[in-house]
């Protein structure tokens, strides 16, 4: 039975992991064999040097990658690991991998919204109508269960990868193709919003599974993942409900909150080197964990108390990860420590 003290989650972007010569989107021969065995290695490092109790991962194309990753880091007779049945290497999914001893039950993927989803308003004398008709998620999201302590609540675990912000392509469709000289001039900017409004639509889906889960119940929630969007984003005020975080000495908490240990650490630091993406010489924070209020330092209801936060990103200073198998994301690790109130 499980009765842990210290309890850490870990959120990684494998930049497409897929067995070499197996076709990634446009690209039909995928991975060398030299290419991939330096990813191999290189994720397997990070394993090592951040190890948790739990990871979720995105961008897994095929369930014998990651078992290769596992078994050079030495971990695979540790681990569970979350991955769909047979999956080999026909898309990106969400995955993870959990301490044996403390999973409990088994993985979900929720691919659609929920029923009762709707974007829909009617405006005002200034607004036009608006309806957004999307009722499913670009990547599946990931739900499971872990109970570090047996006699505690188990705690539900998320793993997401929202829509990107790469223009969608729009150049496809009939109507763009029907006046291709006027769209292409547009092609960007309609794409870039087309994108947006995705992402946004699954972030509020997502929002309402996370509420269904907490709003008057005890249990934990955890949500790891490249969410696409930074710290103060809509995307991500919507996923978390911008709570307000209290300084030492003060109590609070909500019942269908998230806080992000990027805040949470920034608070104990004076330092905010916290990117997990670069494009264009622009830094950006796309990876996050957000944590429910039994994770909050000053909740009436903590159970963990945060201890911190790692961040491996190095690698993203040079932008060779084709060539030299590293991600083209940071890694990012919380660590908690049973602490209850």
């Amino acid at each position: 039975m499980a009765n842990q003290t210290q309890f850490s989650v870990a959120s990684f972007n494998l930049y497409n992991l897929n067995l070499p010569g197996l076709r990634i989107y446009r690209d039909t021969d995928g991975w060398d064999p030299e290419v991939y065995e330096s990813k191999v290695t290189w994720t397997a490092l990070m394993l090592k040097s951040l190890k948790s109790d739990v990871w979720g991962f995105q961008e897994l194309w095929h369930h014998q990658a990651l078992t290769d990753v596992f078994t050079r880091a030495g971990q695979h007779l540790e681990y569970e690991l979350l991955v769909p049945e047979g999956h080999a290497g026909g898309r990106i999914v969400c995955a993870g991998a959990v301490k044996k001893e403390i999973l409990v039950g088994e993985p979900t993927w929720i691919e659609n919204f929920p029923e009762k989803f709707r974007l829909e308003s009617g405006g005002d004398a200034q607004s036009p109508d608006i309806s957004i008709s999307v009722d499913r998620f670009s990547r599946p999201v990931l739900r499971f269960t872990v109970q570090p302590r047996s006699n505690d609540t188990p705690i539900a675990v998320y793993v997401a990868h929202l829509k990107s912000k790469t223009p969608a392509e729009i150049y496809r469709e009939g109507w763009y193709r029907d006046d291709d000289e006027y769209y292409s001039k547009h092609r960007t900017a309609l794409g870039s919003a087309v994108s947006t409004i995705r992402r946004t639509a699954e972030a509020a889906a997502l929002r309402m599974i996370l509420t269904e889960e907490m709003k008057g119940t005890e249990t934990p929630v955890i949500v790891l993942g490249d969410l696409n969007d930074g710290q103060h984003s809509n995307t991500i005020n919507i996923l978390t409900g911008q709570p307000n975080y209290l300084f030492s000495g003060s109590l609070g908490g909500s019942d269908t909150a998230l806080y992000t240990v990027g805040t949470l650490q920034a608070y104990r630091s004076q330092r905010d080197i916290y990117y997990t993406h670069i494009y264009q010489n622009t830094h950006e924070s796309l990876d996050h964990i957000l944590v429910s209020q039994e994770f909050y330092d000053n909740s009436r209801k903590r159970v963990w108390l945060f201890e911190g936060m790692e961040l491996r990103n190095d690698h993203l200073d040079r932008d060779d990860h084709k060539l030299s198998g590293t991600g083209d994301h940071g890694v990012v690790r919380a660590s908690f420590k049973y602490d209850p109130i």
